[in-house]
């Protein structure tokens, strides 16, 4: 390697981390509710998405939308599973495959479908979630070796064998803002015995299923601690994935919900917090009912904001303020339709929610396969070309 060649890739490199700096107080400014160069944008991709984009838009095989168009920020996720063990393969061909996950869920993956079932769970009795005992939250493995784990694993994809998490905070972290992210109770209980079982005996059992929640609570924020202290100082921000509603109301009431499950995104909040995280709350559905509570635990933003479940972010700046930051609400359904002018009356309309800061641009949950690669390509160039500040939107502007 010559001279000049050094020279060039430290200059590159150099650029490189000096506009993952300005990403970052892009967003740090926008969750601080004080306006930034511009807003900004970022978003979770679906793998089928991603396909569709390369072809449509003639790019190479390993093309990454966050690379391609500079997004501002992007998350991570460690092995969350209960108990840490490879996939147990139950069956598998050209078309699906079924595997028994560390949350002991069994989920059948069709290769031609986006999206994954979980057909059954190992923990199928009240009893045994009673008696399950979890690995241990702080094992390395969770954050230092690679390995099968659900989350990361078996989504609209399939991967086996996911690399380090630290190892992928660290090849991200030249070009990006990187928030690390655990679950709270709402979400594993998904995943460890299913919606239908959890909702069922929250209502027979409802003190005793408090126990559990409580003690599942207490794991995943010592999980969350100790990934916090893994990350050792690359961590610029923290997700909490935690969903508790649907398109109505809450999976459950939010009497109970506050008694049960609010201390526990409270307490990983604060763990957050303390290491100097900024913390984005991800909860798709209704949550209307419960929204107050979240700006109470010092929440910074909250996420996704399903506009298919009602949720309106100019309705909820007037309503709250800039008391707590919004990423997302932007209606993935008209995206979808791939219609230009309903497409730019959504997008300009919901960046009104920008003026004063306090707002990520974001799909109301994913980028999903329905999505064509020219509107995502249209979409960035819109909150690129009208979210520079002062905000501008013309005759989409809103009062907020």
């Amino acid at each position: 390697m010559s001279m000049f060649d050094t020279i060039g890739r430290t200059a590159e490199t150099v650029g490189r981390k000096a506009n993952a700096l300005r990403k970052l107080e892009r967003m740090n400014r926008a969750l601080r509710h004080q306006e930034p160069d511009r807003v900004p944008i970022s978003d979770f991709f679906w793998g089928g998405f991603i396909e569709r984009w390369r072809r449509e838009l003639g790019l190479p095989a390993d093309a990454n939308p966050y690379y391609h168009y500079d997004l501002d920020w992007i998350v991570t996720v460690p092995n969350m599973d209960p108990w840490i063990r490879p996939f147990e393969t139950l069956r598998e061909d050209a078309n699906e495959v079924v595997v028994k996950t560390g949350f002991g869920a069994i989920m059948h993956k069709h290769f031609e479908f986006p999206m994954p079932e979980m057909r059954a769970w190992e923990t199928d009795t009240f009893e045994k979630l009673e008696g399950a005992r979890f690995d241990d939250p702080r094992d390395r493995r969770r954050f230092f070796s690679a390995g099968d784990n659900q989350i990361a694993g078996v989504g609209d994809g399939f991967q086996r064998n996911s690399p380090p998490w630290r190892e992928t905070v660290q090849s991200l972290r030249p070009d990006f803002p990187v928030y690390g992210s655990m679950i709270e109770v709402s979400e594993c209980l998904t995943r460890l015995i299913g919606q239908e079982h959890a909702m069922i005996w929250m209502a027979e059992c409802p003190e005793r299923m408090g126990a559990v929640i409580d003690r599942i609570g207490a794991f995943y924020l010592e999980m969350a601690r100790a990934e916090i202290e893994a990350g050792a100082g690359l961590l610029d921000g923290f997700v909490i994935w935690g969903d508790v509603a649907y398109k109505k109301c809450t999976f459950m009431s939010p009497a109970y919900w506050r008694r049960y499950f609010k201390p526990w995104v409270a307490r990983m909040t604060e763990a957050a917090h303390a290491a100097g995280l900024p913390v984005i709350y991800h909860g798709c559905g209704n949550v209307k009912a419960i929204f107050a509570d979240y700006i109470e635990m010092g929440v910074d933003a909250y996420n996704p904001l399903e506009a298919k479940a009602g949720m309106d972010v100019l309705e909820l700046r007037r309503q709250y303020g800039q008391r707590i930051g919004f990423c997302g609400n932007s209606d993935i359904q008209v995206w979808e339709t791939g219609d230009r002018a309903a497409i730019r009356r959504e997008v300009l309309r919901k960046l009104n929610a920008a003026k004063g800061g306090g707002y990520i641009f974001q799909s109301d949950h994913s980028v999903s396969s329905a999505v064509s690669g020219h509107t995502y390509d249209y979409i960035v160039q819109l909150v690129r070309e009208h979210g520079n500040y002062p905000i501008q939107l013309g005759e989409f502007e809103e009062a907020v």
